[in-house]
């Protein structure tokens, strides 16, 4: 049975990626994990759209500040130098193109870069917009984390979105619990694999044609 990536793996492998000295901010849910995972030799200024710049990973249990939390109600830390203010301001820096990464969660991820990740169809779990729409499409560069099948094994990377859509065209990559795709304009690029991941099991968990770069590698959170 394929396993994939733990959720913290996830993280780290998304870590990786960002460069040093970017401003970062991490939406709810799995890309909270981001900002607790920074890579040792880089300086990474994390954004949160309640009104945080310099945020820090999430406190040791028991030490935490209750007034102190980030956009998911979690309690962060504050990096030396970093500062809280009004969320108008945070959202003013969203929208004016001062956010270089924005790493979101995602219900479904389009071929064409399309991304749903405010509703579904679950009666049960009522619509959150929240600061996505701003962020994707007012950071340079749109990340997505998230799992590469539903709990229900149903596809969240599609031929072409079927929930309501955040933004159109504004995912550069995605990271899965089994994979590493970029959006080109051909479709999904496959770049890497989890260990024990086929491109033909891939292929049966993704509802969109997918390509594999020549240089396929091993997806590895270190």
């Amino acid at each position: 049975m394929t396993t994939g990536l733990s959720p913290a793996e996830m993280a780290r492998r998304v870590a990786l990626d960002i460069p040093d000295g970017s401003y970062v901010n991490v939406g709810i849910g799995l890309p909270t994990l981001v900002a607790d995972v920074v890579p040792p030799d880089r300086e990474i200024i994390y954004h949160s759209e309640n009104g945080i710049l310099g945020m820090g990973p999430a406190p040791a249990p028991g030490t935490g500040d209750p007034e102190l939390i980030n956009a998911g109600k979690q309690q962060v830390t504050l990096l030396p130098g970093g500062a809280y203010f009004h969320h108008t301001e945070a959202f003013v820096m969203m929208r004016g193109g001062h956010i270089d990464i924005t790493v979101l969660g995602a219900f479904q991820v389009g071929a064409n870069g399309d991304l749903a990740n405010w509703a579904t169809d679950v009666a049960t779990m009522p619509p959150a917009v929240g600061g996505a729409m701003d962020l994707a499409v007012g950071a340079r560069r749109v990340l997505v984390m998230t799992t590469h099948t539903t709990r229900d094994g149903r596809p969240k990377l599609l031929a072409e979105c079927t929930y309501p859509l955040t933004a159109a065209g504004v995912v550069d990559r995605v990271y899965t619990d089994l994979a590493v795709l970029d959006v080109t304009p051909e479709g999904f690029l496959v770049r890497e694999l989890a260990a024990g991941v086929t491109p033909d099991h891939l292929r049966d968990v993704t509802a969109a044609e997918l390509q594999f770069a020549p240089d396929l590698a091993l997806l590895s959170p270190t």
